[in-house]
């Protein structure tokens, strides 16, 4: 990314008052102070972070803009009922036009590219479930303008993997360089009176009022956008689970090799496995593949170590090997990574409480760069009390139960990870003790998630 593209900021100078402190320096704290700005200019806003804009999953994140939710339309509906998840799927998916809205306005660069997304099955056990996802989306009335099932054939001219069966194909799903883009927007906030402060690390989080190394905050709203962060403030350990989701990449690629791949569109790809894998053709021409499976850490401890995993590395650089066998002998240099935030029930929420003031996003469980601008526009229409339909999604108000206590966190985190490779593993195996194999390993980890 170049240096001038980048916004950066000094620490906060001492104890100060503002009208409203934003907690994150992320996608989802900057999206709220940029749309508060524009709601209402005469607003003091700052923005705190403990390290640096996008310093978090934000500015490191797979750079996939998606329409996509954490929670599926069939949870949500038992919830909040079928009109409630039609309301809040059809809002993410217009939430990436609004991002490329923003972008074109402010004349920022962030390499976005709307092409959508490709679900692989290459297993029968994978196209089972995603005709399933297909079917369940038909349920609920969305079309094949939304999501559509897609011939090896239709999938091989897009995407040339192996053993693939089928794919389902949506288009609500852009690429994005995530650094560009969140600074991308730091930049428009700033431009609009906003302040920023990096190195400034909150310590405490109450109504009215931030502690900080550098002195108190007072506001009159204080919004807490530190997702994953979260659990490094008193009283908030159990909140989220830090999962982390770990990245490769190659140098760029030459277009023979690229000819043998595919992504000609930059359409964005993963699979039907339960380990989650994800991948991007960059604008620079590299691929950048990423998946989870690396442990949670008892405490919900968060240590920057644990960005880098060899044995993750090898796993990632190994199923993107298996994906698209012309990467063999080609080098992933670069391998990067970093906590995700997840709630109990992986259901996201957005919250302000109209008595304390005080207002808070995020559980995205890694589905966040579009999320996060949903969520900034309505704190941002809450906030200044705007009557908006936002303000009507099922995700607002709404409350995950807390993680389980360690030791239990720690055991049942880490047995459902074990869970999803055992399952993936058997479901790569033929005959009919794979299968059985296959099918207690998904009763694990349904058990063991709750999903």
């Amino acid at each position: 990314m170049p240096p001038d593209a980048r916004v950066s900021a000094e620490p906060l100078p001492g104890e100060t008052t503002t009208d409203v402190v934003i907690v994150g320096a992320g996608l989802t704290g900057l999206w709220t102070a940029y749309y508060l700005a524009v709601a209402d200019p005469a607003l003091r806003i700052a923005v705190l972070d403990a390290a640096t804009i996008g310093f978090g999953a934000s500015g490191r994140n797979g750079g996939w803009c998606s329409g996509l939710l954490p929670m599926s339309l069939s949870e949500m509906s038992e919830r909040h009922g079928r009109y409630g998840a039609v309301a809040m799927q059809r809002a993410m998916h217009d939430t990436l036009d609004e991002v490329a809205r923003v972008l074109s306005v402010e004349g920022a660069d962030a390499d976005f590219r709307h092409a959508g997304t490709l679900t692989l099955a290459r297993t029968p056990a994978q196209e089972e479930r995603l005709r399933a996802d297909l079917a369940e989306a038909q349920r609920f009335g969305f079309g094949e303008e939304d999501l559509r099932w897609l011939a090896p054939g239709e999938v091989g001219a897009r995407c040339a993997a192996t053993n693939v069966r089928g794919a389902l194909f949506s288009p609500h799903c852009a690429v994005v360089h995530p650094l560009r883009l969140v600074h991308a927007v730091a930049a428009a906030a700033a431009a609009r009176g906003v302040q920023l402060y990096e190195r400034t690390r909150v310590s405490a989080v109450r109504p009215r009022a931030v502690d900080t190394e550098h002195g108190k905050v007072r506001a009159e709203v204080v919004v807490l956008a530190t997702e994953a962060y979260t659990v490094e403030l008193p009283g908030r350990r159990r909140e989220l689970v830090p999962l982390y989701s770990l990245m490769v990449a190659t140098d760029p690629l030459n277009d023979e090799q690229w000819s043998s791949i595919g992504l000609a569109g930059r359409e964005t790809f993963s699979d039907g496995r339960h380990a989650i894998i994800y991948g991007q053709r960059t604008a620079d021409g590299r691929l950048a593949f990423g998946g989870r499976g690396a442990p949670y850490h008892f405490g919900s401890r968060i240590d920057g170590r644990f960005d880098t995993d060899e044995r993750i590395r090898g796993h990632l650089v190994g199923a993107a090997r298996e994906l698209f066998p012309v990467l063999g002998d080609v080098p992933f240099p670069y391998h990067w990574g970093g906590p995700l935030g997840v709630p109990r029930d992986w259901h996201a929420a957005v919250r302000f409480e109209l008595g304390t003031r005080m207002a808070s996003a995020g559980g995205y469980v890694g589905d966040g760069v579009a999320t996060a601008n949903l969520a900034g526009r309505t704190l941002a229409h809450l906030i200044t009390g705007q009557e908006s339909e936002l303000c009507d999604l099922p995700w607002v108000g709404y409350h995950s139960r807390p993680w389980e206590r360690e030791p239990l966190r720690w055991i049942g985190v880490n047995a459902a990870r074990v869970a999803a490779s055992r399952a993936d593993r058997a479901e790569r195996s033929a005959g009919r003790a794979a299968a059985l194999r296959a099918a207690c390993w998904r009763r694990a980890l349904t058990a063991l998630t709750g999903r």
